[in-house]
This record gives C-alpha cells, structure tokens and sequence, in this order.
C-alpha cells in the first residue's frame, strides 16, 4: 500500500499529476535517491531553508540536488540585504519537518516564501520531497510554482564538495 499523508492527499484532491516513490526512510543525498530512482541527479530537487533576518518568516529554496544555494544570488533575486543558513536543527523547528523530508508542498498556506532555482524551467518535470523522509514525488514543475506560490530565479550553483 502506497504512503498517504497530507501532500499526497492534497494532489489527489487538486487531481494534479504526480507520481509517489518510495525509499529508504534514512535522510538520502540528491546522488544516492537519482540512483535508487534511476534519474538525472539534476531532476531531484532538494528543498533548503534560509533564514532572513528577524522577524521574517523562513524562504524555502528549491533547488537541484547536486547544487548549492548562493545566497548573495537568492537576496538580490528577494530584494533582502543578508540571508543565512540555519542548521538542520533550526531548520526541522522552523518547518516542523524533519530533514531530507522539508517540502514546500508540505509547508503550502504556512507563509513560506518559495523560490525555484530557474534551471528547473528546462524539466517537464521534477522530484522532490513529498513531506517525510523515505517519500519522493515527481510533478510538472509548473504545477509545483503554481500550488506553492514560487517564483524562479537562478539561485543556486554547483557543489563539487557536497551531495545532500
């Protein structure tokens, strides 16, 4: 029997297309889930949080999984002077989500602004995460900007270090 939980049931009730995979419950990097899906690295979608300064709510940056965000580039695209990265466990309180399962979809009217790195425009379709560890979805990337408010700017550059 396939996950259910509330982003599923929300895509099922707005009847957008999607597709549910499912995967190890452990946190996966952006590498290690292509590979269990067999994709492109570059089709899974990582979603990072950013902290603006006090007292602004949290920007969610979705963004592709081999790349990291460039702050500098996200500020100017927001019109924010300085960003930050918070840590994961300030990212889990600020979302209530646990890492390698933060969604904008699972975050939708809780304010977040959502920004899309611009390359996804390119896809019909990306992955990302359906709300929990272990639960990946795939959808049109237009359908993802649509249901989350985004917007798309080129924030975010390759990480030759780092596969998360």
């Amino acid at each position: 029997m396939p996950i259910t939980n509330n982003v599923t049931r929300l895509l099922e009730g707005r009847k957008v297309p999607h597709q549910v995979f499912e995967l190890p419950a452990e946190k996966l990097g952006a590498t290690e889930t292509a590979r269990l899906l067999g994709v492109d690295p570059d089709r899974i979608y990582k979603t990072i949080v950013v902290a603006r300064p006090k007292p602004g709510k949290p920007i969610l940056a979705v963004i592709p999984g081999p790349n990291r965000v460039d702050l500098k580039s996200l500020a100017t695209a927001l019109g924010e002077k300085k960003l930050s990265l918070p840590t994961e466990h300030e990212a889990e309180a600020l979302t209530g989500l646990q890492a390698g399962g933060i969604s904008p979809l699972a975050l939708i009217n809780r304010g977040f602004q959502v920004v899309i790195e611009a390359a996804a425009q390119a896809h019909p379709e990306v992955h990302v995460s359906g709300g929990q560890r272990g639960l990946n979805i795939r959808l049109p990337v237009a359908t993802l900007a649509e249901l989350t408010r985004a917007r798309f700017a080129a924030i975010s550059v390759p990480d030759p270090y780092k596969d998360d």
